[in-house]
């Protein structure tokens, strides 16, 4: 009986040395993560229904575009649905052509759909300043420009610019707005007048300026990525060559439309919308996630 006593009483220790022994060795090995948890999870962080208001100028509007439907704004709408995986993206195009930014800012305070659409907006684009441009160019083209010409326009500029931005907000406080800035469509016709390239770096430099202080204004530069046409080419007609240093005589940008040499075509558009995407998931806290 004793002998049996003490095998018992032995196997005991035994069997609890090997559970105590197995506890520790449990809690040294990590837990195995589930494979779709963690990406489930995410996703569910991430909205699954966006508000996008686009307002501007004719590049909005989609000026150039052949197909009529927009520009841009569902090419970049396009694009975020693949990138997100998210179909359900409600749309509005806010762009006219010929605003310069007191108009578009004349436009919002007078017009209680466009105040609907910025109120609702989950992200918000912005094309401005062309026409304010073109307005100095077009009023002081028989008189000699320089760069001083500029100086009070831009200032100008500047201030209506922050007007602008500051009547968004006022409908919306946080959604992040995407600034376009504007490119010079005349380099390849009229390469003699390199005045043109400084004066829109000078312009594009002012923009960046102005909303310098903004919470989650962000400027998306696209004048090297239009200017020279797609890859450094030119067009004439259907044809592409390269560039030179001299005056184009005539030739066409590739990615501006034939129909005014001065608006983007529909690959043009494309390159624009890829910018705005590129910012867009640079900063995608600021609108995708909830």
């Amino acid at each position: 009986m004793k002998l049996i006593q003490k095998y018992s009483y032995s196997l005991g220790v035994l069997i609890l040395a090997c559970v105590i022994g197995f506890m520790a060795l449990a809690a040294l090995i990590p837990k195995a993560q589930p494979m779709f948890g963690e990406q489930t999870a995410e996703k569910s962080q991430e909205k699954q229904l966006l508000n996008f208001a686009a307002i501007g100028d004719s590049l909005t509007e989609g000026v150039g575009d052949t197909t009529k439907s927009g520009g841009y704004v569902p090419l970049l709408k396009q694009a975020i649905s693949e990138e997100t995986g998210i179909d359900a993206i409600h749309s509005d195009n806010f762009g006219k052509a010929g605003d310069r930014s007191d108009q578009i800012l004349k436009r919002i305070k007078k017009n209680e759909e466009i105040q609907t659409g910025l109120k609702e907006a989950d992200f918000i684009t912005l094309t401005v300043g062309g026409n304010d441009l073109m307005k100095v160019v077009k009023s002081e083209f028989m008189n000699d420009i320089s760069y001083e010409t500029f100086d009070k326009p831009l200032e100008e500029f500047k201030k209506q610019l922050g007007l602008l931005i500051a009547e968004i907000r006022s409908y919306n406080s946080e959604a992040p707005i995407y600034l376009m800035g504007i490119y010079n469509p005349f380099y390849l016709s009229f390469q003699e007048v390199s005045e043109m390239q400084d004066i829109v770096t000078l312009w594009n430099d002012g923009a960046k300026e102005a909303i310098k202080d903004e919470q989650k204004v962000y400027f998306i530069p696209i004048n090297d990525s239009l200017y020279k046409g797609l890859n450094g080419q030119i067009g004439i007609g259907s044809d592409t060559t390269e560039t030179s240093t001299s005056s184009s005589g005539g030739s066409l940008n590739n990615l501006i439309s034939e129909v005014d040499n001065f608006h983007p075509n529909n690959l043009g558009y494309q390159i624009m919308a890829n910018a705005f995407k590129e910012k867009m998931f640079e900063t995608k806290k600021d609108w995708l996630e909830k």
